[in-house]
């Protein structure tokens, strides 16, 4: 079981905390993101992870030194990019990727089930899977229905509901050939180019807690959910 940690975003929104540590090594409760997410993917049966760096990669290979007990539990190592190539194109650079692998970012945390996330990718017989998330999105005015000018239809302040990506993906390696080395390619791209190519993509929903810490309230409310023990964030299935 073979993992990839997107690890190299400046995390702009996050500042001024990033313009002082990277955003995966930020604290949620008494642990970084990251470590959080290296003892799910441990306990759910990952034994090979590469992180993905670009900004501030000596902060990694500081907390790597400094955290040894996660190097026990798998094989942890990295690839470093002098200039950025894209959430897509950075695999390039990952030596051994083969079969099929989990790519996700790094400032994510989640109770997600990864080995179901893995078999389903494998079931449905996708090069691509993407775990998505029912997102609620209120629309705080009145939205008009127009056809030919004419109003046909006024829905006041509606909420809508549409699947996002969790930023955790399942890949099969056939997809590489689609990633040029030393390329830019961002993710939503690539899917655009594995459509466009006649390769099957698929989403994977699901119902599990998801937080996207891109912002500070997304931070903020991570904090107090894993500060108060209602949530670990182990992953669903594991032991």
């Amino acid at each position: 079981m073979r993992a990839v940690i997107l690890a190299g975003g400046r995390g702009a929104r996050l500042a001024p905390y990033t313009t002082v540590i990277p955003k995966p090594l930020l604290p949620v409760g008494d642990k970084p993101i990251l470590e959080i997410i290296c003892r799910q993917l441990a306990a759910a049966g990952f034994t090979h992870l590469t992180l993905s760096l670009g900004y501030m990669s000596v902060y990694f290979r500081t907390f790597l030194a400094q955290h040894r007990s996660l190097q026990a539990l798998m094989k942890i190592d990295f690839i470093e990019e002098e200039e950025p190539t894209g959430t897509a194109g950075s695999l390039a650079m990952v030596p051994g990727l083969k079969g099929t692998f989990l790519v996700m970012n790094g400032d994510i945390l989640t109770d997600l089930d990864y080995a179901a996330l893995v078999q389903s990718h494998k079931d449905f017989g996708a090069v691509l899977t993407i775990a998505a998330h029912q997102k609620k999105v209120k629309i705080d005015l009145g939205i008009l229905e127009v056809q030919d000018g004419r109003v046909t239809g006024y829905i006041e302040k509606p909420t809508l509901h549409y699947p996002v990506s969790m930023g955790i993906y399942v890949y099969d390696a056939s997809v590489l050939d689609h990633i040029e080395a030393g390329v830019y390619l961002d993710f939503p791209t690539l899917v655009l180019k594995l459509i466009a190519a006649g390769r099957t993509v698929n989403a994977w929903g699901n119902d599990a807690t998801w937080l996207d810490l891109g912002r500070h309230e997304d931070l903020l409310e991570a904090t107090q959910l894993f500060g108060t023990g209602r949530y670990d964030f182990l992953p669903r299935g594991a032991a």
